[in-house]
């Protein structure tokens, strides 16, 4: 099998820790209700552990209203700028395919993360997100690659994973953020890392 030219990164609990503004999410969601943050966290939780959008979920069946999701509070992992300058020196043309809100060039700079990022395909700039395959094609056609030469790296097996081999893509699970409670037996992804730091292993 060839090495892969391409690596393409999720954004959300894979490369950016979402920690903080998951809790201010809860704890605005449970604001002035009768339902206290922990037990929201922990119908959350269990939903997450099934492959569902656990907020989600526990927003429906509590019978609360949606909080809005503060970005403010997201930041790059530690080991995050270490490891893309890495793969970067090793040769990898690196890509972002990511759902999320409008700004995510802006967000990348901010965070320093720009510079690493040969093709950026977000969701709300794009009127498009995953798991439509449309967006993993569009990301391939601009990087002018084939899907055997590229890889897709995320936390979620719904939105990162499946779509990405139905066009060939190689796939990595990172087990981090709330899905990672989720373990299907066979995991579908061609590998899984714990940790930014142990894709250093594999490329």
């Amino acid at each position: 099998m060839e090495k892969p030219v391409w690596l393409f990164f999720d954004l959300g609990s894979t490369l950016i820790d979402e920690t903080e503004a998951y809790a201010a999410r809860v704890r605005e969601t449970v604001s002035g209700t009768d339902v206290s943050a922990a037990q929201f966290a922990a119908v959350m939780q269990h939903f997450f552990s099934q492959g569902s959008d656990g907020y989600k979920e526990a927003v429906s069946l509590l019978h609360l209203q949606k909080a809005p999701w503060r970005s403010e509070l997201e930041h790059p992992y530690a080991d995050c700028h270490a490891v893309l300058d890495r793969l970067k020196r090793r040769g990898y043309r690196l890509g972002v395919i990511a759902n999320q809100q409008l700004g995510t060039v802006q967000r990348l700079a901010h965070w320093e993360l720009l510079p690493f990022f040969d093709v950026i395909v977000a969701s709300a700039e794009l009127g498009m997100a995953k798991p439509d395959p449309a967006i993993f094609r569009w990301a391939l056609r601009q990087a002018d690659c084939e899907p055997y030469r590229a890889v897709m790296i995320g936390d979620r097996i719904d939105n990162d994973v499946l779509p990405a081999k139905t066009f060939g893509m190689r796939t990595v699970r990172l087990l981090s953020g709330p899905f990672a409670a989720f373990c299907p037996h066979p995991d579908p992804s061609d590998h899984t890392v714990r940790n930014l730091s142990a894709l250093t292993d594999h490329f």
